[in-house]
């Protein structure tokens, strides 16, 4: 039997050793800010969810998609990153438009559309030819362009954007649907000029109902038809649902059946989704689509109104880039000219 005295210093012994092993390992321990692994909290953009915008750069229309895409970051604090979409030839024109202006400090990638994937699928006795340009239907392959994302926001270049485009990406899908778009009828403000200008926003004005084909698709040619010009979509449903599969299927079957009305209200782009995305999309805040400004040269929406719209678009032949073309102040507001000098404002003066 061990002596008490030596009990006493066996126990103050192990007393001392957890105390010096406490502290050391308050000494010691490494902050978890100073940790290779830890997020920057000073930096709050980072902890935003990313919001993917895709826009196209097509030739001959590059300043439009610099003007949407300074519209976009201007009026935002959220963490966009702009997906560009161009042909190889006019992808070193836009990069260096970007790199070279106040744009560069945007996140964007750059990626190639090959329009061969379009091969055999596109008439070519369309009556606006310019609508048969390869871009024009990369919103046909947006999950195949970007891959990472599950909602994605895809904007025609001719538009410019007024409110903050966490709006617009907090559109809420509903349940099985893979995009959200504006009706052409959701508005009364913008009927008068849809009246004013004999524009069609109905299935009748996208689609050839004398026949069989469409006339199987049991739709009225009554129904307000949508406009693809500004998309939220997710992702995940567009593949399950093989949207992209859908759509080349109807752009076959017109190039041998010649499906779409010969008026092409808004383009050979729009009315195979027509078909594809009848009664299953979600709608757009109205407000986040104020269509029709390149409609006509003369008719205008009110002052008041534009201002509170949150985004503008030029659909139609008079482009705010050109002359003559309406509201062209407010698109100008966010146009960078091309430090190439190749991309030039149309003006009366010029």
């Amino acid at each position: 039997i061990l002596p008490l005295v030596s009990v006493n210093q066996i126990l103050l012994l192990l007393l001392v050793l957890t105390v010096c092993a406490i502290l050391y390992s308050k000494v010691h321990q490494v902050p978890l800010a100073l940790r290779n692994e830890t997020v920057d909290l000073e930096n709050p953009e980072e902890m935003g969810e990313e919001i993917p915008v895709v826009i196209c750069a097509a030739a001959g229309r590059m300043g439009a998609a610099v003007a949407a895409i300074s519209s976009i970051y201007s009026n935002t604090e959220a963490n966009v990153l702009f997906y560009i979409i161009g042909l190889k030839t006019t992808i070193p024109h836009i990069r260096k438009w970007i790199e070279n202006s106040k744009l560069k400090e945007i996140k964007f990638k750059v990626v190639e559309f090959n329009p061969m994937v379009l091969k055999g699928k596109i008439r070519q006795d369309a009556s606006r030819p310019e609508l048969l340009q390869p871009l024009n239907f990369v919103r046909f392959y947006l999950p195949l362009l970007i891959q990472k994302h599950e909602k994605v926001i895809y904007l025609d270049d001719d538009v410019i954007v007024q409110g903050d485009i966490q709006e617009l990406y907090d559109t809420k899908l509903a349940p099985g649907h893979a995009a959200a778009f504006s009706d052409d009828c959701d508005l009364p403000s913008t009927h008068e000029i849809v009246r004013s200008v004999g524009m069609q926003n109905t299935y009748m004005g996208f689609l050839d109902y004398r026949k069989q084909a469409i006339r199987d698709l049991g739709i009225s040619p009554s129904t307000c038809s949508f406009n693809p010009g500004v998309i939220v979509g997710n992702m995940t449903e567009w593949k399950h649902q093989r949207i992209t599969q859908q759509l080349e299927k109807w752009m076959q079957r017109n190039v041998e059946e010649n499906l779409y009305s010969s008026t092409l209200g808004g383009g050979v782009a729009t009315s195979p989704m027509l078909i594809v995305f009848h009664g299953k999309y979600s709608s757009i805040n109205p407000m986040w689509h104020i269509r029709h400004l390149g409609w006509s040269p003369d008719a205008r929406y009110s002052e008041q109104f534009l201002q509170e719209a949150k985004l503008l678009h030029w659909n139609g032949r008079y482009k705010p880039w050109d002359y003559p073309s309406v509201h062209t102040d407010l698109w100008e507001n966010w146009f960078i000219p091309d430090p190439l000098g190749k991309f030039k404002l149309t003006r009366p003066d010029s």
